[in-house]
C-alpha cells in the first residue's frame, strides 16, 4: 500500500446501511478493501458483485480424481489375486464402478473441504487490523482506501451514509 493512502473504517448499524454504502462506494474512485458482517448477508454480497466461489471446481476434481482411484484400486486387486468366479472376467465393470462411486463421494468430500480452507484462507491466527469485535455482534464495517488528500471526504462520505468511522493505520497487517 503507497505511503500516501489512507484507509477509513465505516462501522454500520444495519445491514441496508452498509450494503447502499457498498454500492456507492463502487461508483467513486475509492476501494473496498473489506466488509466485516456479523451474519450472513445476501444483501451486502449482491452489492459487492463478489465473483463465483471456485470450491466447486476443487469438489469436482476431488470427485473424479476419486471415481479412478477407486475404480484402479478395485482392478489392481483383481488382477493381482485373479479371483476367478465362476468364469466371469477378472475385472469385472459393474462391480467395480460401484467401488469408484463410493471413492468419488468419499473424494469429493476431501477436495469440498480443501477448497474451503484454501479459498478462505485459512487458518488466521490472528485478526485483522481494524478490526472491531462489535462486527461479531450487531454492527457491519466497511473498509475503504482513498489518496491521503481525500480523507475527510472519505470520512463525510460515511458519515451521510450514517456509519461511525475509525482510521485504520495499517490494514495489510
Amino acid at each position: 500500500m503507497p505511503a500516501d493512502t489512507v484507509s477509513i473504517m465505516g462501522i454500520f448499524a444495519s445491514e441496508n446501511g452498509a450494503a447502499n454504502a457498498i454500492d456507492r462506494l463502487r461508483e467513486t474512485p475509492w476501494t473496498i478493501e473489506r466488509v466485516h458482517s456479523p451474519i450472513p448477508s445476501h444483501t451486502i454480497e449482491q452489492a459487492l458483485e463478489l465473483p463465483k466461489s471456485r470450491v466447486g471446481w476443487f469438489t469436482l476434481g476431488g470427485g473424479i480424481i476419486g471415481f479412478f482411484t477407486g475404480f484402479l484400486l478395485a482392478a489392481f486387486t483383481a488382477t493381482r489375486w485373479s479371483l476367478i468366479v465362476s468364469g466371469k472376467p477378472v475385472v469385472a465393470l459393474v462391480p467395480f464402478f460401484i467401488v469408484g462411486f463410493e471413492f468419488t463421494i468419499l473424494f469429493a468430500v476431501f477436495g469440498n473441504v480443501l477448497g474451503l480452507i484454501s479459498q478462505a484462507r485459512l487458518p488466521r491466527f490472528s485478526t485483522v487490523a481494524g478490526y472491531d469485535d462489535r462486527f461479531s455482534g450487531d454492527r457491519f464495517g466497511v473498509l475503504a482506501r482513498c489518496a491521503g488528500r481525500e480523507k475527510e471526504k472519505l470520512v463525510r462520505f460515511f458519515e451521510e451514509s450514517g456509519a461511525e468511522t475509525n482510521v485504520v493505520d495499517d490494514p495489510a497487517a
